[in-house]
C-alpha cells in the first residue's frame, strides 16, 4: 500500500507524485493474499481525466466458490444481464397492476437506468419549486445538545438521527413521533454500554433500510438493524474520529472517512474489512457515492476533492478555487459534484475537469451575524458552509451555513452555474442536509454548535431536526 505526496517534477514544472510505501494496521480476513505495487512516478494534467493517481492497497477481492471460479466472465455476464432483466421485469409488473408490461417499456427502463449510471439523466424540477412557506416546516425535538447528522428512508417513512450527546433517535416522520432513542454513554463505559459515548458526527442509510451505520469521535463505526434499531456490530481500524459515512447505492458497501486522512471500505453483511485508500493530506471532513465503486471526499484543509475509482485503483485529484477547507461534499449524479468551504463558497464540479467548473463566493452573505442577529459580524470571518445535499440526477441542489438560513438553488447550463432559488429561515447551524429520494421533502440536522467543533455557539438555536416540505407546480 502507498501514499502520495505531491511536489514538482525539474523538466515540466507540472505536479508529480511521489509515492512512499505505508503499512496497514487493520486486521483483515484477507490478511494472507500477496500484496500488489505499481510504479509510483506519474504527472497529471490539471485539466484532463487523464490524471490518476495509482491508490496503492491490498488486493482484498475475497474468497470465490469453486463454481463461481469455474464459471467464465463471458457466462457471469449472461448472467447478470438475465438477472437484471428479470428484476426490471418484476419491479415494473409491480408498479403498473393494469398494464401490460412490454419490451418498449423495458426499453424505456434500460434507457433511464444507463443515463442515471453515466451521469447524463439531468431531471428538471428546480423551474417548479414553489418557495416554502414556514408553516411547511416540520419540528423534531429530542437531543440535549447539537444536531450533527440525519438521514431519511427511500420510502420518507423513517428518520434518523444523532447528536454530540451521543445519542440515536429513530422518528416516524408520518406519525410525527419518537419511535425508539438509543442513549449516549457516558466516557469509560464504552464496553459495556450499547451505544456511542463520543461525539457521532455521521450516520448512513443502507438502500435497501436494512442497516444504519454511525461514525463517531472515539474512532468506531457501529452497524445498527434499521428496523427495530438493535446493535450488530463495531468496525474497528481508524485512528481518528470517523467524519463521515455512505452506503453504495443498492449494496451493503460502506465507505468511510476520518480524521486520519483514510478512507476505508467496509464489507457490512460479512461484518468484515475490506480495504484502505490513502492521499488526503490533511483531515477527511465528508464523503458521498452512488450507485459507481466510486466515492467522492472532501479533504478539509488540504483544499482537495478527490474521485476514488475503487475497480481501476486509482484516484482523480481537484483543487479547490483557492486555499480554504473543503468542509461538505455531494454528488448531483455519477459524474458532477457540489463541494461548499469555510470561505463561505460553493463549488460544482465535473469529473473532466480538474478545477471547478463554477464557484459561488459569498453564497449564504458576505459577513456573518453575530449570534444575537445584529449586523456587522463581531465573528471573525464569513459564514462557513457547513453542508450540501443534491435531489440526484435533477438541477435542485441546497446548502447550510449559520446564517440562519437553509438556501435552495437550481444548476443550469449542464452543471456549468448555480441560480439562487429561494432561502428558508432556519436558526443555528445546519450540520447536515438530505433530500428524501421522491424529492418531497429535505431534512436538516440543526444545532447550537458546528458539527465538528464547539468555534461559535448560538444560544438561540434549538438541538433539532427540521423537516421542509417541498411542494412542485404542476404543468
Amino acid at each position: 500500500m502507498s501514499f502520495f505526496i505531491k511536489g514538482k517534477s525539474k523538466q515540466t514544472g507540472k505536479p508529480k507524485l511521489l509515492g512512499g510505501k505505508r503499512k496497514s494496521t487493520e486486521p483483515s480476513k484477507f490478511a494472507g493474499k500477496k500484496q500488489r505495487f505499481r510504479g509510483a512516478d506519474e504527472e497529471i494534467d490539471s485539466d484532463s481525466d487523464g490524471g490518476e493517481v495509482n491508490d496503492h492497497r491490498h488486493d482484498d477481492k475475497g474468497y470465490s466458490s469453486s463454481e463461481e471460479e469455474q464459471e467464465t466472465a463471458q457466462e457471469k455476464k449472461l448472467r447478470l444481464a438475465k438477472q437484471y432483466l428479470s428484476q426490471i421485469e418484476a419491479e415494473e409488473r409491480d408498479s403498473r397492476v393494469d398494464e401490460e408490461v412490454n419490451k418498449d417499456l423495458i426499453s424505456q427502463r434500460l434507457k433511464h437506468d444507463m443515463l442515471e449510471l453515466t451521469g447524463k439523466l439531468q431531471k428538471q424540477v428546480a423551474a417548479d419549486l414553489e418557495v416554502p412557506s414556514p408553516e411547511s416546516l416540520i419540528l423534531f425535538r429530542g437531543h440535549q445538545l447539537s444536531v450533527t447528522c440525519v438521514v431519511i428512508s427511500a420510502d420518507s417513512q423513517w428518520l434518523y438521527s444523532a447528536s454530540k450527546d451521543c445519542s440515536i433517535i429513530k422518528w416516524s416522520l408520518a406519525e410525527r413521533r419518537k419511535v425508539k432513542m438509543i442513549h449516549g454513554g457516558r466516557k469509560g463505559t464504552e464496553k459495556k454500554h450499547v451505544g456511542h459515548t463520543a461525539h457521532i458526527l455521521a450516520m448512513a442509510l443502507s438502500s435497501d433500510g436494512k442497516y444504519l451505520a454511525t461514525g463517531d469521535a472515539n474512532k468506531l463505526i457501529q452497524i445498527w438493524d434499521a428496523g427495530p434499531m438493535e446493535f450488530l456490530h463495531t468496525f474497528k481500524g481508524h485512528r481518528g474520529s470517523v467524519t463521515g459515512l455512505t452506503f453504495r447505492k443498492d449494496t451493503h458497501d460502506l465507505y468511510s472517512c476520518s480524521q486520519d486522512r483514510s478512507v476505508k471500505i467496509w464489507n457490512v453483511d460479512e461484518r468484515a474489512y475490506v480495504e484502505t485508500l490513502f492521499g488526503h493530506q490533511d483531515k477527511i471532513t465528508a464523503i458521498d457515492s452512488l450507485s459507481r465503486e466510486r466515492a467522492v471526499t472532501a479533504g478539509g484543509r488540504d483544499a482537495t476533492v478527490r474521485v476514488w475509482k475503487i475497480l481501476e485503483e486509482s484516484q482523480l485529484v481537484f483543487n479547490a478555487h483557492s486555499l480554504v477547507s473543503v468542509d461538505c461534499i455531494a454528488l448531483i449524479n455519477e459524474t458532477n459534484f457540489i463541494t461548499g468551504a469555510d470561505d463561505n463558497s460553493l463549488s460544482l464540479w465535473g469529473a473532466m475537469k480538474k478545477k471547478p467548473l463554477c464557484t459561488v463566493k459569498g453564497a449564504h452573505g458576505n459577513r456573518a451575524p453575530d449570534m444575537n442577529g445584529n449586523s456587522p459580524a463581531t465573528s471573525p470571518g464569513d459564514n462557513w458552509i457547513t453542508s450540501v445535499a443534491a435531489l440526484h440526477n435533477t438541477d435542485l441542489l441546497a446548502s447550510g451555513s449559520k446564517d440562519g438560513s437553509i438556501r435552495l438553488w437550481r444548476c443550469v447550463n449542464d452543471c456549468h452555474k448555480l441560480e439562487a432559488l429561494c432561502a428558508v429561515p432556519v436558526t443555528g447551524f445546519v450540520n447536515s442536509l438530505q433530500f428524501s429520494l421522491d424529492g418531497r421533502f429535505l431534512v436538516a440536522g440543526v444545532g447550537q454548535e458546528h458539527r465538528l467543533g464547539r468555534w461559535w455557539s448560538n444560544k438561540e438555536a434549538k438541538n433539532s431536526i427540521v423537516v421542509i416540505q417541498l411542494k412542485y407546480t404542476v404543468r
